[in-house]
Parts: structure tokens; C-alpha cells; sequence
């Protein structure tokens, strides 16, 4: 019985620094976040008198109302909403039926053509970036909504990460439904498609991330203001000395651009939480 409680002591006391250690990193990776929150509630003359004023009342949503009162700013959020919704759905749909393929499908290539794709994760997006300008150029496409859609398509992890969660189903259930009768197409649509869906909701919260954060291919291929991501357009309206007679202000357009994701997250973390333990037992 000593051993037994002493056993349980000891673990108790184990759990317990886990947890105060999980804490502490938590304090540590909140205090930044809280720090910005606090300094977009606060007017920016009286930070530039003293920064310890953070940490007292009096608050504004001031600075808040000075984005909404921005002209542009439902559009740019538009903007945001349909090329990160869009491309997010298309990548969910490719990634999927290319994942289906190459986990269940025998054709020619199909090791090779799988190679290629995973060494799309090696090639930078600056090393194209010239190639894509150019062909996008000639094409129209600037300014376009499918000009800001369409280079984010290639998406080499979207299909790694769909094959492996296609190639963990077990086989039997295809054979089953083929002696069913089913097509290829409805043993894919039906029976295989929702059994992935911890993975889809990781690589649509990634992908909508990556895109709504995205700054470099639309500040080239988006130049007209009515064009602009709410990225763009919110650096759009930093003023050259914005971190010194600004800073409340500029605190407050990161918040505002962060919020929706940090919304998308907590409406779909169990997906990412199922996903990433599945990945991990696998």
C-alpha cells in the first residue's frame, strides 16, 4: 500500500509541475497579446506622454472607431473574406481529390508525380515570384480576384496531409462498398470524404490563416486601392511616424486584422485538436 500511495504522491506532484510549467508558458505567450489589446485601448497622445499609462484607466474605443470611420475598410474586409473563403473551399477540394487519388488510385507516375508535389514544399515563393508577375501580367490577371486566388491553389502540404489520412483508412471499407456497387467517385464522396474531416478543418484553419495574413503577393498583384486585403489596405494607413505618434492606433489595426482568425479558431479547435492527436497516434 506504501508503494502504491507513495506512487500516487509522486505522480500528483509530477502533474502538478506539468501543469504550473503549462501556466507559465501560457502567461508568457498571452502577455504579448494582452499587451497589444491594452495598448489599442488607449489614446495616443496620452502613450506618447507615458507609456505606463497602459496600465490604468481611463480606456477609448477610439481608435477602433478611427479604422470603421476608414472609407475602404468594409471593402478591404470583403476583399479579405472572399479570397481567403474562396481559395480555402478550392484548396479543400483539390487537396482532397488529390489526396484520394494517389492514397487509393494505381496510375502511371503516380510515386513520381507524388515526389514533384512534396518538392513543391522546398521552392520558395520568392523564387517564382518574377515568373508569376510576368505571366500574370500578360494574362490580365492583376487587380483580379482570381489573380490574388489562383498562385495560393498550389498547395503541396494540403495534399501530403490528405494522403496520409486517406492511406490510415482502412482498405476494407472500399471493398465493401464496391461489392455494393458503389462508383469510385461515391465511395470517395460518401464513405471515405467525411471520415477526413478532422483533416479538412486543420487545412482550411491553415489556409484561411495563411491567406487572410498574407502581405507579399497582394501588395504586387493588388495595386488599386478598391483591390487591397484588409492587410494592405490597413498598412495603407500607417503614417511614416505611426509607432511613435500612433501606437494606440496601430495596436488597434492589429487586433482588428487578427480578431476573425482567432474567432475561425475557437469556432473549429476540436477539428484541430482531433486532427493533430490523429496525426500523432498515426
Amino acid at each position: 500500500m506504501s508503494s502504491v500511495s507513495s506512487g500516487m504522491i509522486g505522480r500528483s506532484t509530477g502533474d502538478r509541475i506539468v501543469l504550473a510549467l503549462t501556466i507559465g508558458m501560457a502567461i508568457v505567450m498571452m502577455a504579448p497579446i494582452a499587451w497589444v489589446v491594452a495598448l489599442s485601448l488607449k489614446d495616443n497622445k496620452e502613450l506618447m506622454t507615458d507609456m505606463n499609462s497602459v496600465f490604468h484607466a481611463p480606456y477609448t474605443i477610439q481608435n477602433y472607431i478611427n479604422i470603421l470611420a476608414t472609407s475602404s475598410v468594409f471593402r478591404w474586409i470583403l476583399n479579405s473574406v472572399i479570397v481567403s473563403g474562396v481559395l480555402t473551399i478550392l484548396t479543400l477540394v483539390l487537396s482532397s481529390l488529390a489526396g484520394y487519388g494517389f492514397a487509393r488510385l494505381n496510375f502511371p507516375f503516380r510515386n513520381a508525380l507524388f515526389v514533384l508535389v512534396l518538392l513543391g514544399l522546398a521552392v520558395p515563393e520568392q523564387a517564382v515570384l518574377i515568373a508569376r508577375h510576368q505571366l500574370f501580367s500578360w494574362l490580365k490577371f492583376h487587380n483580379t480576384y482570381h489573380g490574388l486566388i489562383l498562385p495560393g491553389l498550389a498547395a503541396p502540404f494540403g495534399v501530403f496531409l490528405m494522403t496520409q489520412y486517406f492511406r490510415a483508412i482502412p482498405r476494407e471499407l472500399d471493398e465493401a462498398a464496391l461489392l455494393d456497387n458503389a462508383s469510385r467517385f461515391k465511395i470517395f464522396w460518401k464513405v471515405l470524404l467525411p471520415l477526413t474531416l478532422p483533416a479538412q478543418a486543420t487545412l482550411g484553419i491553415f489556409t484561411f490563416l495563411s491567406s487572410w495574413n498574407d502581405y507579399f503577393w497582394p501588395l504586387i498583384s493588388g495595386t488599386k486601392k478598391e483591390m487591397y486585403t484588409l492587410t494592405i489596405g490597413i498598412a495603407s494607413t500607417q503614417t511614416n511616424f505611426a509607432q511613435s505618434e500612433g501606437l494606440g492606433f496601430l495596436m488597434s489595426q492589429a487586433v482588428f486584422a487578427g480578431a476573425p482568425i482567432l474567432i475561425l479558431y475557437l469556432f473549429f479547435q476540436k477539428y484541430i485538436v482531433t486532427a493533430v492527436s490523429g496525426a500523432a497516434v498515426r
